[in-house]
């Protein structure tokens, strides 16, 4: 083979590694950058050790609930009625700790509503009996629940009833209130579960 042939070769090899070079290297790089953005976002695992969780309430019509996920838990936010918040202050002698002493709750929400807001409530939706998840039992006079029943939450687990602001009635199984976590409103309509006020963001 002549001289110049061989050099027309190996350039031509020289060409073929150094693209397949590139190619690898490309898709190297494809690799190590999607767990890099990925890594820009919340884990699931995040999530469950509290990251917090914003809640648009912009369309939560009154009397309409919505839940939502933090630390592996239901959270209830709840658009109350002019009739529920009525019904808070009549219920309470019928209650086991009407003004929250014994119970889980910011400072902020230590009040007859339990909210920020008397209109929005925010619960963790898990029974303190046993960890159930309670039933929305909005409607006073329930035929379930009888006609004394003001409306609330309801756990057919083991019976236990709360009020439209998550306070344990006497006689139940459930030791305490529902629990209120941490939250505050970043806008009017849009609400972060799982930091204070102070974190972060308008009360």
């Amino acid at each position: 083979m002549s001289e110049t042939k061989t050099v027309e070769v190996n350039l031509k090899r020289r060409r073929m590694l150094v693209a397949a070079t590139g190619v690898m290297g490309a898709t190297a790089a494809t690799f190590l950058a999607t767990p890099f953005v990925a890594s820009w976002q919340p884990s699931e695992r995040a999530r469950a050790l509290g990251a917090p969780v914003d809640v648009d309430i912009s369309k939560l019509a009154p009397g309409q609930l919505v839940t939502v996920n933090w630390r592996g838990k239901p959270v209830w936010v709840l658009h109350r009625t002019e009739e529920m918040l009525a019904t808070l202050p009549k219920v309470e002698p019928h209650l086991r700790d009407p003004e929250s002493n014994e119970s889980v709750q910011p400072d902020y929400c230590k009040n007859r509503h339990r909210s920020i807001k008397p209109e929005i409530f925010v619960a963790v939706g898990v029974c303190t009996h046993l960890g159930c998840s309670p039933l929305f039992k909005p409607e006073p006079h329930d035929a379930e629940l009888g006609s004394d029943w003001p409306g609330g939450f309801f756990c057919p687990c083991h019976g236990s009833r709360f009020d439209l602001a998550g306070r344990v009635f006497k006689s139940v199984p459930a030791p305490i209130n529902l629990e209120i976590p941490p939250h505050h409103y970043r806008i009017d309509t849009l609400i972060r579960v799982g930091e204070d006020p102070k974190e972060g963001g308008q009360a």
